[in-house]
């Protein structure tokens, strides 16, 4: 285990790719995650002020996300208590349009399964956005259809949808989201952070 995040630290398989980006970047992978952690957050991709700062999450959806689970930035850090494992762990770079491309499926392809192993008997984790929903709960609901069925899931397991500003029109047209998951979310994480003994069925 203590090798697998200075493995993929090092991983440069998308070096061609990202460079033939409109950013031309090389890769820098993003690397949040060590044993015995508390709670693990599966996202999609570092954006670009990740991949300048190497802080995951580290921009305003970060601090979104950081309301949502109810933790101020100095828990959201210690890397000793949560993980962050996304599905692609370099910025992908932006598409002709400004957007951010989708995270390789190489990098998953060629991580996911070690990570998974690794952090198997974490008591909570959040799986954030379409991508990782996708491979954690099986494709075909889509993210709203998704993030409706968190019961089916909690308290081991809460589905989210991503916290970026694009998505503000999403939590407005779905008040249920604020109002019924996140006081649950915000419950079981302070649970899972302040009693060590607390499992992934409990």
């Amino acid at each position: 285990m203590t090798s697998l995040p200075r493995e993929i630290a090092a991983c440069r398989i998308c070096a061609d790719r990202f460079a033939a980006t409109a950013t031309g970047h090389t890769p820098r992978p993003v690397v949040w995650f060590q044993p015995g952690v508390r709670i693990r957050i599966i996202g999609q991709a570092p954006g670009m002020r990740v991949h300048k700062s190497g802080l995951p999450f580290d921009d305003p959806s970060g601090d979104r996300l950081r309301d949502w689970m109810g933790v101020d930035r100095h828990s959201f850090y210690d890397m000793s208590t949560i993980a962050i494992t996304p599905m692609g762990f370099c910025f992908p770079g932006y598409d002709a349009k400004g957007s951010d491309l989708p995270p390789p499926k190489i990098c998953a392809q060629t991580w996911a399964d070690r990570v998974d192993a690794a952090l198997a008997d974490v008591p909570l984790t959040l799986v954030v956005g379409g991508y990782a929903q996708a491979r954690h709960l099986g494709r075909g609901k889509g993210v709203t259809a998704t993030v409706q069925g968190w019961r089916d899931h909690a308290p081991r397991l809460f589905p989210l949808p991503h916290p970026s500003w694009r998505n503000t029109a999403w939590l407005k047209k779905n008040p249920w989201f604020e109002a019924e998951l996140l006081p649950v979310l915000r419950s079981r994480v302070a649970q899972v952070l302040s009693d060590p003994n607390t499992k992934s069925d409990q």
